[in-house]
């Protein structure tokens, strides 16, 4: 449980202006927390992130006591808001293995879901009938089978995927969501909502008191494809977020799976397009399941990578099982045996001690090769 004093570091942080996520990390890497941040001289400030980002982090942000006042209320409002940050041992290890992790999450529900083996559906917002139906059975099928079904809550495909879900007795289905937790968009889904942060949980990086914004929902796609082993779509134009979602699973190392719908129909078009460029054609749930090799996703390990002969490292073993090329998660694993939970809050930490940098596609490697 954060603080209130940390929480207002991290608060203040990610609400100063021009600060990015990228430049955020470099700041946790080169100081250790975001209260050190803020304690540190501003020419340590200037050397990590230059002039302007050291000025900016020197001023408290317009408006900034009450946006806080309001993100704490939220945060305490009821037992099931919570707050998890990078290095909380509830955040999701799915999102450490991306390329560009939230700081920072809200969440009202149970955070315990974020960290199962899951599958993501999405599609278009304009979905025919037969399209929700497809979504609503896939998601109560998966739900079935073990998985969490994770979806961003939009009308359409979304909001069937998540009703599917919790159909499945056991069940729990995650939205991701493009605005604060204190609200719910589309408002039609208010109820779909309540039921979400009762049987799974509902997920934003963006403060209470955000409003939708055009520019949050790719945000909230790559969040959506990163807490997902695989990334289902159903019913999609050429031209839709869905893709967006296809594409930053692929970035994050991650399979992508596609309906196929009829030749004639504009929201089959975008899934064609995924199947022709290497997407796995799914008929029924267990076509994903088959390919994500059972509910826990956890892929054998890689031929050739236990037992390579490599030199031992003089400090870190994790250090010595990554050596020198940009390797992925499931290869650390081959390597050290380490639990999944164990591997990625020592990558954390070492991402954070500037020893290692995290890339595209879910590859780890050293930023010190000597």
């Amino acid at each position: 449980m954060l603080s209130d004093a940390d929480f207002r570091a991290w608060f203040r942080l990610l609400q100063t202006p021009g600060l990015g996520r990228a430049s955020a990390r470099v700041l946790l890497a080169a100081c250790g927390s975001p209260a050190a941040v803020f304690d540190a001289r501003p020419e340590t400030l200037r050397q990590i992130v230059g002039a302007d980002l050291s000025a900016a982090l020197g001023q408290v942000p317009p408006e900034f006591d009450q946006r806080l006042a309001a993100a704490q209320a939220w945060r305490k409002a009821a037992p099931n808001h919570h707050v998890l940050v990078l290095g909380d041992p509830r955040f999701p290890p799915p999102l450490l293995a991306t390329a560009d992790p939230p700081l920072l999450l809200y969440v009202q529900g149970d955070p315990g879901w974020l960290s199962k083996p899951a599958v993501a559906i999405v599609g278009s917002r304009r979905a025919s009938a037969q399209g929700l139906d497809t979504a609503r059975a896939f998601g109560r099928a998966l739900g079935e089978q073990g998985w969490v079904v994770v979806s961003g809550l939009a009308q359409g495909i979304d909001g069937a995927a998540h009703e599917g879900a919790l159909q499945a007795a056991g069940a729990g289905t995650v939205a991701v969501v493009g605005t604060g937790l204190d609200s719910v968009y589309p408002p039609a889904h208010r109820e779909l909502a309540r039921r979400i942060a009762a049987q799974g949980a509902l997920v934003s990086e963006f403060a209470p008191g955000m409003p939708a914004l055009p520019e949050h929902f790719p945000l909230r796609n790559r969040i959506i494809a990163g807490l997902a082993q695989g990334t289902l779509v159903v019913e999609a134009a050429l031209r839709s977020g869905s893709l967006i979602t296809a594409r930053m699973a692929v970035e994050a190392g991650r399979e992508v799976f596609a309906v196929p719908g009829s030749i004639h129909s504009p929201q089959a078009k975008g899934c064609h397009a995924l199947i022709k460029q290497g997407a796995k054609l799914v008929e029924s749930a267990s076509d994903v399941t088959e390919e994500l090799r059972g509910p826990t996703g956890r892929q054998p390990p890689l031929p050739g990578l236990a037992g390579t002969g490599e030199p031992a490292d003089e400090g870190d073993p994790l250090l010595a099982a990554l050596g020198y090329d940009a390797t992925t998660l499931d290869a650390l694993q081959a390597r050290t045996g380490w639990p999944t939970a164990e591997l990625n809050a020592k990558l954390l930490e070492l991402e954070l001690l500037g020893e290692i940098a995290r890339l595209p596609g879910g590859l780890f490697q050293r930023r010190k090769t000597g």
